[in-house]
């Protein structure tokens, strides 16, 4: 990377600190349209300058200041960025992830779309579902929701997303089993039949409430229809 390039980094940097910095408050539309000012001036910056000021913004996250959100937004909705993603990048991305907001957005924006593609073998989600931390291993299976949603970009991918789920049938962690519940439920939409027979299969390894959620939203088409029905009172 030239120097020039070095330096339009740590200006952008700055830049991008100072406004959040003045924000009044870090809810998401508020950091959105920071992101969205500087999407427009990285829109014909290279891949390789966008991924470097996304790192350096994850450099600065401390304690949900929300860098790390507008860092994996930036790469999201950076055509060329994204699809430039491989696997070193999304480990470095991926570090330092230990929250369930944090880790949904690295896997929807940024590695599910780009395992979706074929950027990073299967190996990799594998790995990362056989890792000893909880987040490493929720990510693996929020990243099978970029393979099945279709307002991410999925077309459905019944192989790959049980492939990920029979390594974490037997997890008790809670976000592990709040995501297989999430992972199964977004590919029911796509293959139900593959999903009632991998509830029959591995009825008696899943948590109950992988069970119970899985087979409500094959029967009525919601996660907790009890719940939509109390709110409409």
């Amino acid at each position: 990377m030239s120097q020039t390039e070095l330096i339009e980094i740590e200006e952008l940097v700055a830049e991008i600190d100072a406004r959040m910095r003045a924000l009044p408050s870090l809810k998401i539309e508020n950091m959105r349209a920071v992101r969205r000012e500087f999407s427009k001036c990285l829109a014909i910056t290279t891949p390789q300058v966008v991924i470097a000021v996304a790192l350096r913004l994850l450099e600065l996250d401390r304690n949900g200041t929300g860098y790390r959100f507008v860092a994996y937004e930036l790469v999201c909705y950076h055509r060329a960025a994204l699809s430039s993603l491989g696997e070193k990048e999304l480990e470095l991305f991926g570090q330092g992830n230990d929250s369930w907001d944090d880790v949904d957005t690295f896997a929807c924006y940024l590695a599910g779309p780009a395992w979706r593609e074929h950027q990073v073998p299967d190996e990799l989600i594998h790995r990362w579902a056989r890792s000893e931390d909880r987040w490493w291993r929720r990510a693996a299976l929020v990243c099978t929701v970029a393979l099945n949603n279709k307002a991410r970009g999925g077309s459905g991918d019944t192989a790959r997303t049980l492939g990920v789920c029979r390594i974490l049938v037997s997890d008790r962690d809670d976000m592990v089993v709040k995501a297989m519940s999430w992972s199964l439920r977004e590919l029911s939409r796509r293959d139900p039949e593959a999903v009632r027979a991998f509830l029959e299969e591995y009825q008696s390894e899943l948590a109950p409430r992988v069970v119970r959620e899985v087979n409500t939203k094959l029967t009525t088409g919601l996660k907790n229809p009890r719940r939509k029905a109390d709110n409409a009172d």
